[in-house]
């Protein structure tokens, strides 16, 4: 039995609402449009997860702009997090009266089976292809992540995917259809003031900025390597937390000694982040691996010029017209590219003027949340 309003419960984040983390960030934005359009909503929050100091601020009365939270048990040990709230979360929402059960990522979709046995409707969200990640090379944690996504192509009534690469891949390999529903970005008004900067000594588009989680598929270490081989004043701004890579980190502290035009902020948000994109020279993303990142879409609603990589997912964002590419860890490729940048400044005023209503009308927010419900519809309306 249908209820008369769809009542869905989300599974696989860590918290909303939330400005730390792709798929946290997404469900904040995406959640309470749900809401606004007459979808009920309850997120499956990690107890206890740790809220950074510069994240938004817990909601009141366990809601946030409409969407019911919910704490589900989690074992605060690295590894074991995301299984045990997803395990949890899985168990709450199979036995509760929800009409779908949205998972979001590969590895929370390893419990999707406990939903079906009970006869849920189920949606998974592929965020990203995790298994590919570094840090999973070679651990169980890859196999566990494969599991997840052998689940979905199995299990999942309806699978989102964000970007066309990822689409053609569940279609090669399980034969297993795939919805194409990207990830959007708000309009936003860039700063005029610059008060931030100046606590790290920066000048109003006197730098590079890249902002992602610091690991080694963000490929930091390729623009580091590139950046150094530049000729100019321009600095380099590298905004972004830590992702479980401390050695990584300290890797990338190594090979920035000596370059005092290299700086590391730290995680980032507010107004601080807002001044840093509004007066960046360019935004570069040399990642090796991504699904569909928001930073990037952000980086591009402020109207920043962007030097980005090759790859599939990232081209499909930026198209032909609006980012100068290169190859993954390809050193001397990105520092062609930086350099372009330095030498004709025309380049990146032409990008500045046409990213930001590009990007706007490709990834709108309000018709991702409409494509979402139909889903939901069709995932209801199976087996009927």
């Amino acid at each position: 039995m249908i209820n008369e309003r769809i009542s869905v419960a989300m599974i696989g984040q860590k918290r909303i609402p939330s400005r730390n983390g792709g798929i946290e960030k997404v469900l904040t934005e995406l959640c309470p449009r749900l809401v606004s359009r007459g979808v009920i909503v309850t997120a499956f929050n990690r107890k206890n997860q740790t809220v950074s100091q510069q994240d938004l601020l817990p909601p009141a009365n366990n809601q946030y702009m409409g969407v019911q939270l919910k704490s589900v048990l989690t074992i605060p040990i690295r590894g074991l997090s995301a299984m045990s709230s997803s395990f949890f979360g899985a168990i709450e929402a199979a036995l509760g009266s929800y009409d779908i059960v949205h998972f979001h990522a590969e590895g929370p979709s390893v419990m999707l089976g406990i939903a079906k046995i009970f006869g849920k409707k189920c949606v998974v969200t592929i965020h990203g292809l995790d298994w590919k990640r570094d840090k999973w090379k070679g651990t169980l944690g890859k196999w566990y992540i494969l599991l997840g996504e052998h689940m979905a192509a199995k299990y999942a009534d309806e699978i989102i995917v964000l970007n066309m690469d990822t689409k053609g891949y569940f279609e090669e390999k399980y034969h297993r259809k795939a919805h194409f529903i990207p990830n959007g970005v708000n309009r936003v008004i860039p700063e005029k003031s610059y008060d931030m900067l100046k606590n790290f000594n920066l000048e109003p588009n006197g730098y590079f900025l890249s902002l992602s989680r610091l690991t080694p598929e963000k490929g930091i270490h390729t623009l580091i390597k590139a950046f150094r081989k530049t000729n100019s004043d321009m600095q380099l701004v590298i905004a972004g937390g830590l992702s479980d890579s401390s050695n990584y980190v300290q890797y990338l502290r190594d090979l920035s000694k000596g370059d005092n035009r290299i700086i590391f902020t730290g995680f980032v948000g507010g107004k601080v982040l807002s001044e840093l994109y509004s007066h960046a020279y360019v935004y570069v993303l040399p990642s090796s691996i991504e699904g569909m990142p928001l930073t990037l879409l952000e980086a591009m609603a402020y109207g920043n010029a962007v030097a980005c990589t090759n790859i599939p997912e990232l081209k499909e964002i930026v198209g032909d017209a609006h980012a100068l590419t290169f190859d993954p860890d390809d050193v001397e490729g990105l520092q062609r590219v930086l350099q372009r940048f330095l030498d004709d400044p025309l380049i990146q005023r032409r990008m500045r003027q046409s990213s930001s209503d590009f990007i706007q009308k490709k990834f709108n927010w309000n018709d991702i949340t409409d494509r979402t419900i139909s889903i939901y519809y069709e995932a209801l309306s199976k087996g009927k």
